[in-house]
């Protein structure tokens, strides 16, 4: 016999089946087009993907990159501030629609959102002095590199060392340590983000930091939450059209000065 206690939890425990089973068959696409509106999370603070610039405007490659990507879907686009560690929480709140804020593919967040196909890459690459040819790991050999202990550039430099063998591993405990010992001159030699060259040559221009090669690539791609068949087709054809028109690779090169590796362009 069922009991009015137990007849109550019965019908909570359906209703929250039936809110559950409404929730999986929302149409994120549907709404954003009704409102006229798409919410898209980026980080303004990891430059260049998302900062702000000279005039408190945000700008960066995510930011031209949702631009274009609203313009396309015929809708105005709502920047929705994020950091690192709450990119996630926004997008499964639905405090966002998508989220694109150098949001790097793993396992782990695969678990709980979907992706779109990838626009974009992560480089970790070796800086130096503009005028010296350093092409490889080999050519590093007799010289300094520094690097933040405990990073994706200090398992790939190690890894590169061991290869090549010759160069000496300076790490330090943290990025802002790293960068002053290249923007200060204590170190010549670099491995780190791409991103990071360009933010030592802004420290300290007379350095004249350059990419010299890139150690290692880690995709990333537009997050969405799970079940969103409608918006993801989109997105994953948005970025098709986009890679083959050269378009995401001119915003890249733009802010990174480098451009996307060659699976990531127009096929000629």
């Amino acid at each position: 016999m069922v009991t009015l206690k137990g007849l109550i939890k019965l019908t909570l425990a359906a209703a929250t089946v039936f809110t559950l089973a409404q929730a999986a068959m929302a149409d994120t696409l549907a709404d954003i087009k009704a409102r006229g509106r798409i919410l898209v999370a980026i980080d303004l603070g990891a430059p260049p993907y998302g900062m702000l610039d000279g005039n408190a405007q945000p700008s960066g490659s995510d930011v031209e990159a949702a631009q274009a990507l609203a313009k396309d879907l015929g809708v105005e686009l709502e920047i929705v501030p994020v950091t690192g560690p709450n990119r996630v929480p926004f997008l499964l709140t639905s405090k966002a629609d998508i989220v694109m804020a150098s949001f790097s593919i793993t396992d782990e967040r695969k678990k709980v959102i979907d992706y779109s196909t990838p626009y974009g890459v992560v480089p970790t690459v070796v800086g130096g002095p503009a005028g010296e040819a350093i092409a490889d790991f080999a050519a590093l050999s007799g010289k300094t590199v520094a690097v933040t202990r405990g990073t994706t550039s200090d398992a790939a430099l190690t890894k590169g060392a061991d290869a090549a063998g010759g160069l000496e591993i300076v790490r330090y405990e943290d990025d802002a340590t790293t960068n002053t010992a290249i923007s200060t001159g204590q170190q010549d030699y670099i491995a780190a983000a791409a991103s990071v060259i360009k933010q030592v040559n802004i420290a300290n221009p007379s350095r004249n930091v350059e990419i010299k090669f890139v150690m290692t690539t880690a995709p990333y791609a537009i997050g969405l939450r799970q079940g969103e068949t409608e918006l993801k087709s989109w997105l994953d054809q948005w970025v098709s059209a986009n890679i083959a028109s050269g378009n995401l690779n001119t915003i890249y090169e733009k802010h990174f000065g480098i451009p996307l590796p060659a699976e990531y362009q127009a096929k000629k």
